[in-house]
């Protein structure tokens, strides 16, 4: 069941990056969307998750404190990036790696969604649905975030293909991982909250600004509140 739900996750996450990548033309409208999504996964899935599965270990403000810490230290890495680059006057170059290290953390988020359906099949297979349809829910926008991380960041068709599949195949990859180790509740609590701190950043720092750049119209705040609310939907109606 575990490796036929992580094919499932496979599927929904390449979907949403193909969806990006046909309507590329509208990318601001996708961008804002993408925005409230990534902000709506860390603050609807991700910061719940964590306090809920380290809450054996460790208090909320702890928790929280984690998230912090996360956006904090994703902050300095992403403007080192930066720095690095007008050093060296390769603006470009230092978009490339900033979609690159948003990718990237999309795709080792995707990899631990795939380890949390693996585990939760090692307590129970109800525990196992219940995690995979959360993981489910928001694999369409991990996928299309994927793509548009790279797409805004002056990257091309097949880098973002390439960054996709990466993405696509890491819950594959996380689930068979389980299958050699198993992992206490409150250590995965500390890492959602760390990622959950990532795509704060991700959201309101790089793809929110981003959304709205020549684009000043009402429909990009629209799109954001849409990715939000829909992200918000679907993880309560999984949650049930």
């Amino acid at each position: 069941m575990p490796i036929i739900i992580s094919i499932a996750t496979f599927v929904f996450t390449f979907l949403g990056g193909l969806f990006a990548l046909r309507f590329k033309d509208k990318l601001h409208l996708i961008l804002g969307f993408s925005a409230g999504a990534v902000i709506g996964v860390a603050f609807f899935d991700l910061i719940p998750e964590a306090i809920e599965l380290g809450s054996s270990a460790y208090d909320i403000a702890t928790i929280t404190s984690i998230t912090a810490l996360g956006f904090i230290s994703y902050m300095i890495l992403d403007r080192s990036i930066i720095m690095h680059s007008h050093v060296h006057e390769e603006h470009d170059h230092a978009h490339s790696y900033r979609g690159k290290l948003g990718a990237a953390s999309l795709a080792i988020h995707s990899f631990l969604d795939g380890a949390a359906i693996g585990l939760a099949f090692q307590v129970s297979a109800a525990v196992g649905v219940i995690v995979a349809t959360a993981v489910l829910v928001h694999d369409f926008s991990d996928g299309l975030n994927t793509v548009n991380l790279i797409l805004k960041n002056h990257g091309g068709r097949k880098q973002a293909l390439r960054w996709l599949l990466i993405d696509a195949i890491a819950p594959v990859i996380g689930v068979i991982s389980t299958s050699f180790f198993t992992l206490p509740e409150h250590s995965l609590g500390v890492i959602l909250a760390l990622f959950a701190g990532f795509f704060l950043y991700i959201g309101a720092s790089d793809l929110l600004p981003e959304s709205h750049h020549s684009h000043p119209t009402i429909w990009t705040t629209v799109m954001t509140i849409i990715g939000a609310g829909i992200l918000y939907v679907a993880i309560h109606i999984a949650g049930f």
